[in-house]
């Protein structure tokens, strides 16, 4: 008799707008489970997640459970709980929103700095106009270009795209 296997833990995190939500929705093959509430400052949107997005995929007999943080500073204390134990995790930012990279850059530095877990940055939003590509982007964060995947969030083949880029990561940094 073989024992079911544990599922896999993915976490999705980045700045408010960068997609992370619609990443996670995009992925699951289940309805995913969201925590969304009204903004109680102005956010550039109506509602934000407030404690996390919860969906799952199944990858050939393995479950994989996709977790979407909050981006708000103020739930930072939800980006450790979320990434522990987890296999990888993916920081969203929207290639239109230099403005966020900062924010970016800090999420990163919190969570890595407390877990060490495999990461890809995602570039959101290259199907429009004016993003930043990237490779610029992996200059700003000082990474290796391979370690950044530009991708339009709704598109689920681009997700599995960036989805596959970070298990041959982690594949490669457990080898």
């Amino acid at each position: 008799m073989t024992l079911p296997q544990a599922p896999l833990k993915l976490v999705v995190s980045g700045p408010v707008g960068a997609g992370k939500t619609t990443f996670v929705q995009t992925l699951s093959q289940t309805p995913v489970i969201a925590t969304e509430a009204e903004a109680s400052e102005d956010i550039g949107k109506q509602s934000t997640t407030v404690a996390f997005d919860f969906g799952t995929l199944h990858l050939d007999g393995q479950d994989l459970h996709l977790y979407g943080t909050p981006g708000q500073d103020r739930f930072s204390f939800m980006w450790e709980v979320l990434c522990e134990g987890a296999l990888g995790l993916v920081l969203l930012v929207a290639g239109d929103r230099p403005q966020d990279f900062g924010h970016a850059r800090n999420i990163l530095e919190f969570i890595t700095s407390r877990i060490p877990v495999p990461f890809l940055v995602g570039v959101t939003r290259q199907d429009q106009p004016r993003v930043w590509q990237p490779a610029d982007v992996a200059l700003y964060f000082d990474l290796p270009e391979q370690q950044v995947v530009g991708l339009d969030a709704t598109n689920p083949a681009q997700a599995r795209h960036l989805l596959a880029r970070l298990l041959e990561l982690t594949l490669t940094s457990h080898a």
